[in-house]
Formats: structure tokens, C-alpha cells, sequence
């Protein structure tokens, strides 16, 4: 899956850019080689006189080490693209101080175009997340500028404030945004769009679901305080939800009273909305 047409270096397939060229044990080994070449920056990684690994790599990161640091970050901003199935957690070390709910986790364009699979991250993400998601789900504590653009499919809980311009070009697929400031509005993309509120009995319990899916996986404290106080937290949920999506999952529900079943319902409405009905 190309992630960076910029790229000038070959990837073993023989394509420029691909997704095995930083996410992947190949991956960490060739950048931490680049960067121990390019800088003399003091390094625990320069102990080593083999290929450096995974374990390696993570070991001097959890130590503070600046130059693990830089490496992680860029394997790190191409987190979870291409995901089709599996989960992938991501959390702090237990000990920390910090609030998670505040501090970016994970780099930007987390999870492009991801077709499958579930993610929980007890952290922010950075600008871009899910974009052109078109399946999975995934469960975040904020997000930065262009949230969820060019979705098509799947489903994102962001437990925490988001950057401009989310949902832009927003097709399909859902979002559940925590707007404890009541300025959600202010930040998302209206032109393909409209937010609501978590009423409907299948999105509160999807919704709770997942938050409590997500504190399961990674402990975390945010997660937790909203479910012990999900009465209160829930009127403060805004659902958004592509123009179009809603018409196809309406006239979807109105074939399954049909009595038609789902597979059945989905293809009746699929044309329904092609010939404008």
C-alpha cells in the first residue's frame, strides 16, 4: 500500500513508498540505520553493532533516548494504514504522569485507509485520522486537524476534543464525538454532514460498547470515568453522519420491515437511492 509517493527508496516489491518500508520490522531497521548515519546525536542505539531490532528500538525509546524518539514518531505516523482486520491497542506506560486525554500518542494519518479491524488508543492522535477509513472502527481520546476525511465506511468514537475541518468529504460510515464544550459545531464540516444527537437505542448501546471495549483494552482513566457516569457523559455525544449514508441506512430498515433480510435490504436500497427513489 503506497503511504509516501515521495519516497525514492525502493521497497522489496519493487515500488517506491510502500507501507512495509516503515511500519515493519524491515522498516525500523533501515530507518534506525538513516538515522545513526545522518546525526551525530549521542544514542543508546549506538551500542550495537548489528542491525537494530523492534525490541531495541522500543527499549531506548522507553529510556527518553531523542534519537528513538524521532524514529518511532515517523513509524508511528503510519500506524494502523491499510488495516483489514485484527486490533491494534496503543497506550502509555502505566506510570505516567501526564493526562493522557491531552498529550498525542500517536502520529498523523493513523489508520488510512483501513478496511477492517478495530483500534483502541488511549491517547490523542494527531492530524488525519481514519482518513478514508472504509471500515474499521476505532476509539481515540482526540484528534487533530481532519478528523475522519473522505470516510466512506466504519465507525470512530473520539472521547475528546477534535481539530478543524472533521468529517470533510465525509461519505459513509459514523462518528460519536464527545462535546463537553458545546463547540463541536464549530469545528467540523458541515457540507456532507449533520450532527445529532445519541439517542437511537442501537447507537447508545454501540456506544457504550465500544467505550467500554476500550477500557478493557488499554485501562484507561478517561474511558472509565465516562462509563461510571454515562447518564450524565451521553447527552454530551454528538453523532455525525453523512447526508446520503442516512438515507441508504433508512431505506435499509425500511426493507427489513419488509420483510426483507439484510443482505436483500442493502442491495434494494442500494439501488433505490441509484435511480433517485
Amino acid at each position: 500500500m503506497l503511504v509516501n509517493p515521495h519516497e525514492k527508496r525502493t521497497c522489496g516489491c519493487g515500488k517506491k513508498g510502500c507501507l512495509e518500508q516503515y511500519s515493519s520490522a524491515t522498516g525500523i531497521t533501515r530507518m534506525s540505520k538513516e538515522k545513526l548515519e545522518q546525526t551525530d546525536t549521542p544514542s543508546e542505539l549506538r551500542q550495537y553493532d548489528h542491525p537494530i531490532t523492534g525490541l531495541e528500538l522500543f527499549k531506548a525509546y522507553k529510556n527518553n533516548d531523542a534519537l528513538a524518539k524521532e524514529i518511532v514518531d515517523t513509524f508511528s505516523s503510519y500506524l494502523g494504514k491499510g488495516l483489514s482486520g485484527g486490533k491494534i491497542i496503543v497506550y502509555p506506560p502505566k506510570n505516567v504522569t501526564y493526562d493522557r486525554s491531552e498529550n498525542i500518542l500517536i502520529g498523523n494519518v493513523a489508520f488510512y485507509g483501513a478496511t477492517g479491524g478495530k483500534a483502541f488508543i488511549n491517547g490523542v492522535a494527531g492530524e488525519r485520522f481514519c482518513v478514508r477509513n472504509s471500515g474499521a472502527v476505532a476509539v481515540v481520546e482526540g484528534v487533530g486537524d481532519h478528523g475522519c476525511e473522505y470516510m466512506t465506511g466504519g465507525t470512530v468514537v473520539v472521547l475528546g476534543k477534535t481539530g478543524k475541518n472533521f468529517a470533510a468529504g465525509m461519505s459513509g460510515g459514523i462518528a460519536y464525538v464527545l462535546d463537553e464544550d458545546w463547540d463541536f459545531y464549530q469545528r467540523v464540516n458541515k457540507d456532507m454532514v449533520t450532527l445529532e444527537s445519541v439517542e437511537h437505542k442501537y447507537d447508545v448501546s454501540l456506544l457504550k460498547d465500544l467505550i467500554r471495549e476500550h477500557v478493557e483494552a488499554t485501562g484507561s482513566p478517561r474511558g472509565k470515568e465516562i462509563l461510571e457516569n454515562f447518564g450524565e457523559y451521553l447527552p454530551k455525544f454528538k453523532k455525525v453522519l453523512p447526508h446520503d449514508y442516512d438515507k441508504m441506512l433508512r431505506l435499509i430498515a425500511k426493507m427489513e420491515e419488509k420483510g426483507e433480510d439484510s443482505e436483500q435490504a442493502q442491495i434494494e436500497a442500494f439501488y433505490a437511492m441509484k435511480n433517485g427513489k
